[in-house]
């Protein structure tokens, strides 16, 4: 499971409300500010968080308003499950010659877009290659690990999917590159983080005050946490808290591990686990939150429904699951061009039981309760959801 998302090579519109939406930074002041799209019209900027550091140090507990974002018209894309649309894309990609193509030629828009917006894709991916970090790989391993059939299928333009050293060394610039595109308006990467990552985290810290009954967030899992992104920026808003990431590929956890020890020692050193997120094999009711980010789009509809059975036996009562992915309802999503959503499924081969399944009402029917969604950027939604108390 990976954070290297296809979607990241789509363009998108930054559309967000102009009701005034403030959140604190770091040094106690607000920010926001307005950029303009591409069509001159004026858009609201909300600034929500930042760098993983500043993350953490925005006040917890601080009550701000989610900055809305625009939906679409339709349920789902029409570009995804039974449509004409769907059937034809997926009759040109099931041709082989064709297929070679698209997923070349989305590659090669994924890497040249990236590094179009500052993102250096090929600099980082060869300092990765050209590390240490192969010496990991043993340290993070589980030999008796036996893969899922789907997750050998070739994913995001590689034939060996998330299990190589290419998938692994390319991810991190992958996800800035997703980053980048669902804020396309923002100054920097940083910007756009502040906004996609920010929101994000504050979906989760406000969904777990109000329905966890005042239980403090002590132990947190990030299931599909490829190269530990993610992991890090739970691991920075909840300092106090231990983090463990969870990923099927041994090469993004290598990465992960690599990168963590490169950076600056942390109190609670976050922990790295090479297990299937459907059957992790850890203990029941043992974490307050459980987060997949970016990962279910990768999934067929039944490992969908066993990574929230497996959330739901993995957190305590009042503990909070949290899933943040493409959202069916974004209006940015819904108004792809034939072109970009072609390269996209070209590289997803799940992505259509995706945008078929109802996410809300599987949560339900495993057993959460207060469950609730929302988009928090254009592009994606997070969805959360309660352990009844």
């Amino acid at each position: 499971m990976a954070a290297f998302c296809a979607h990241a090579k789509l363009n998108s519109l930054c559309v967000v409300s102009s009701a005034t939406s403030l959140t604190l930074s770091s040094n106690g002041s607000c920010g926001r500010g307005r950029m303009r799209n591409g069509r001159g019209r004026n858009f609201l900027i909300v600034r929500a968080a930042s760098s993983p550091t500043e993350v953490a140090s925005n006040g917890v507990g601080a009550t701000v308003k989610m900055p809305s974002y625009e939906e679409g018209q339709l349920e789902r894309p029409r570009w995804t499950g039974e449509t004409p649309l769907s059937r034809l894309v997926g009759a040109l990609i099931s041709f082989k010659p064709l297929y070679s193509v698209l997923k070349l030629g989305a590659r090669q828009v994924l890497i040249s877009t990236a590094e179009k917006t500052n993102i250096p894709w090929r600099e980082m991916t060869r300092e990765i290659l050209e590390s240490e970090v192969y010496k990991e790989l043993d340290n993070v391993q589980n030999l008796s690990i036996v893969y899922p059939e789907y997750y050998l299928n070739p994913f995001h333009a590689y034939d060996e999917g998330n299990l190589s050293w290419l998938a692994a060394a390319e991810a991190e610039a992958a996800t800035m590159s997703m980053v980048r595109r669902a804020i396309p308006d923002a100054s920097s990467l940083d910007e756009a983080n502040q906004i996609v990552r920010g929101n994000w985290l504050k979906a989760i810290e406000q969904h777990h005050q109000q329905f966890s009954g005042n239980t403090t967030i002590k132990y947190i899992l990030d299931v599909g946490c490829s190269v530990g992104v993610s992991t890090r920026y739970l691991a920075n808003k909840f300092p106090f808290a231990k983090v463990t990431g969870l990923d099927l590929s041994p090469y993004f956890l290598a990465v992960a591990q690599f990168k963590e020890k490169e950076g600056t020692p942390r109190k609670n050193p976050i922990s790295w686990v090479h297990a299937n997120g459907e059957d992790t094999g850890l203990p029941a009711k043992s974490f307050d939150l459980v987060s997949i980010a970016y990962v279910i789009h990768e999934c067929p509809a039944r490992a969908i429904v066993n990574l929230v059975k497996e959330a739901l036996r993995l957190l305590r009562p009042g503990g909070t699951f949290a899933v943040t992915d493409n959202s069916p309802k974004s209006k940015i999503l819904q108004e792809l061009s034939p072109v970009l959503f072609t390269l996209m499924k070209s590289t997803e081969p799940f992505l259509d039981e995706y945008y078929l399944s109802d996410l809300e009402g599987i949560m339900r029917e495993a057993g959460f309760v207060n469950v609730r969604t929302i988009l928090t950027d254009p592009r994606h939604r997070t969805v959360t959801a309660t352990v009844p108390h």
